[in-house]
């Protein structure tokens, strides 16, 4: 079903990468639109190294006056616009082909023009934080102007208490690069370091286990390749289980040692405080996913069941319940679907995802060297960029739908905000991208033609939820508890991480599944550990999403009217303010609960279509 555009260049076999400059050029992004030659580039590279020394020679000038301030921060805004162009154009350049040494340099370029530049900014945020408040009102008086940066402003003041001296400041600052050390750790010993053993796949082939390969052989419908992947991986982590406590320990004490540096009551609070989020979102996290673990536990027994299994194990979570479905879209099939799918986000919308569709905002297919995987970028002032390796199979369908969420709530917030409050903060980034899939889900199973398709759209809404809800609210107990732990003083031993791994598992998972002892080392391959309390905004941001994809869907014009003025406000007031206006209060209990009862109706449904197939003596699933 694939169209002629998406087949490979003429006398390339089927499963042959093809080089760059064989992929049709409507089907690439047009890089043009934020520099249209190489020297154009090199003159904005050269033109912004000349003015960071314009930029330093206003320290110590900021209190001078109002104009001053407002000249200052005009400077700061057009330099930090213009080295995000830079590093977007190249790094997305050296992502077409990874391969092309040029790009590679370009990137290299960039990186060191961003560094330079924030080296030029180090001195604005001490200095401003040093400026009296009433001297502030006066300069807002004399200078009607600077109310553009009231807020941006107040933002900074608003950690004056966890701001240090300057000494003590600079002392933190050197200290940098030695507070990365266990992550660095991390890094080295699972990505250069570890061997993983080989298996046998399906067809008997022997192949070397990968963090890359675990997730495909956890999908296997061959039960003993994926237990013996499952093995494999856990059971070589646990191998360093010493030297991964100690520097998963060692990341947990830098924490808190940053944490009682700048005057914070406990870990959670510095780490939450920087977009300003109150605990009560973490806590009404936790506590509503413990409250509703019988719903989990129900889609477990289901599981268990369809898989035919005495019990089921660690390693039987992740096999899909229904075959992936044979079907391949094109991708101009996929393309209606994510606009019939987004259409109850009104015509303004439609008319902007056409255009990004229509005129080059997308990389589409593999190529040779291409960078893996999917994303959106952009730089202010031109329009968004997606990167795809489009495939043809469904979820490459939700990828889409969900890359262009980001894309175009880059697109709003650049409309309608100057570049200071351009940006989003991450606890709101990933609403936008989730509220799409939410409404393709919903529309792809208005039109499923089959029972199994319908059974198959309901079994990823489940998963989804499973490991974007359930599964990151556990690792944020986990990263929770041994926080605390650390504060009360007591040892990160690797027996005491895997012991609450193996509790926390337990308790989630229930009596429906057997949790095998290795689990209690898979804490240790979690790289997101390494930037603490993070995780938790998948669960939030994907509750966000469908309780605002729930009234959208449903007709509700206001809720409608409020989402487009979300993907309108950028950064221009706080992230719980802007979430608070669509219609999302992230401090209550309801916008998770209502995922997890559209959770359970999924799930009714499931079981109601799998006890009729049984009835009639079909094989609906498998």
């Amino acid at each position: 079903m694939k169209t002629r555009q998406d087949r490979a260049p003429e006398g390339a076999a089927a499963n042959q990468v093809v080089e760059r400059s064989r992929v049709e050029e409507s089907r690439t992004w047009r890089l043009e639109d934020i520099f249209e030659t190489p020297r154009d580039w090199e003159r904005c590279l050269q033109e912004v190294t000349a003015d960071l020394p314009r930029l330093e020679a206003f320290a110590g000038r900021l209190g001078s006056s109002a104009a001053t301030l407002l000249e200052a921060l005009r400077l700061r805004d057009d330099i930090s616009r213009r080295v995000g162009a830079l590093l977007a154009y190249a790094f997305m350049r050296r992502d077409e082909d990874t391969g092309n040494t040029e790009s590679q340099a370009l990137a290299d370029r960039a990186t060191a023009c961003y560094v330079a530049a924030e080296g030029a900014l180090s001195w604005m945020a001490p200095e401003l934080l040093a400026l009296e408040a009433d001297r502030l009102e006066r300069f807002y008086a004399d200078e009607k102007d600077l109310a553009l940066y009231r807020f941006s402003l107040e933002e900074i003041l608003r950690m004056r208490p966890h701001v240090l001296s300057a000494a003590e400041e600079a002392l933190l600052a050197s200290m940098g690069e030695m507070a990365q050390t266990a992550d660095n750790v991390f890094s080295m010993l699972t990505n250069a370091d570890i061997r993983f053993p080989t298996l046998k796949d399906e067809e008997g082939q022997e192949v070397e286990l990968s963090e890359e390969r675990f997730s495909r052989y956890l999908r296997s419908q061959d039960r003993r390749v994926r237990r013996e992947a499952f093995e494999g991986i856990l059971g070589t982590y646990r191998k360093y289980r010493n030297t991964l406590a100690a520097a998963y320990s060692g990341s947990v004490k830098k924490d808190l040692f940053s944490a009682r540096a700048r005057r914070y009551g406990s870990c959670l609070e510095a780490a939450l405080d920087g977009n300003a989020i109150p605990e009560t979102v973490y806590d009404n996290t936790v506590a509503t996913i413990r409250r509703r673990l019988d719903a989990l536990h129900r889609y477990l027994r289901l599981r268990r069941k369809v898989l035919d299994l005495e019990e089921l194990h660690m390693y039987d979570l992740y096999v899909p319940l229904v075959a992936d479905m044979d079907r391949s879209y094109s991708y101009d099939e996929a393309l209606d679907l994510v606009r019939a799918g987004l259409q109850p986000l009104g015509e303004d919308y439609g008319k902007i995802l056409d255009e990004g569709f229509r005129n080059r905002w997308i990389d589409v297919h593999e190529n040779r060297g291409k960078r893996s995987g999917a994303y959106s970028w952009g730089t202010y002032g031109v329009h968004p960029y997606v990167l795809l390796n489009y495939g043809g199979t469904i979820r490459d369908v939700f990828t889409i739908a969900h890359e262009m969420g980001h894309a175009l709530h880059r697109h709003y917030s650049d409309s309608a905000q100057p570049f200071v409050y351009s940006g989003h903060s991450i606890f709101l980034a990933e609403v936008a991208s989730t509220t799409n899939e939410a409404l393709l889900l919903k529309e792809m199973l208005r039109r499923a033609g089959t029972e199994k398709e319908r059974l198959y759209l309901l079994n990823y809404s489940l998963e989804q939820v499973r490991t974007t809800v359930f599964r990151q609210t556990l690792f944020a107990e986990f990263e929770l508890e041994t926080h605390r732990r650390a504060e009360r003083g007591e040892p990160l031993t690797p027996q005491a991480l895997e012991d609450l791994w193996r509790e926390l598992n337990r308790a989630y998972y229930g009596p429906e599944a057997v949790v095998d002892d290795l689990i209690a080392s898979e804490w240790s391959r979690i790289p997101h550990f390494y930037n603490a309390f993070y995780v938790y905004q998948y669960a939030t941001g994907y509750a966000s999403a469908v309780y605002l994809a729930e009234r959208i869907a449903a007709g509700d014009g206001t809720a409608l009217k409020r989402y487009l003025a979300f993907l309108s406000r950028g950064s221009s007031a706080p992230s719980m303010t802007i979430l608070g206006d669509a219609g999302v209060d992230m401090t209550t209990a309801a916008p998770m609960e209502a995922t997890i009862d559209l959770f359970e109706s999924h799930l009714d449904e499931m079981e109601r279509l799998l006890a009729a197939g049984r009835e009639a003596g079909k094989e609906t699933l498998r």
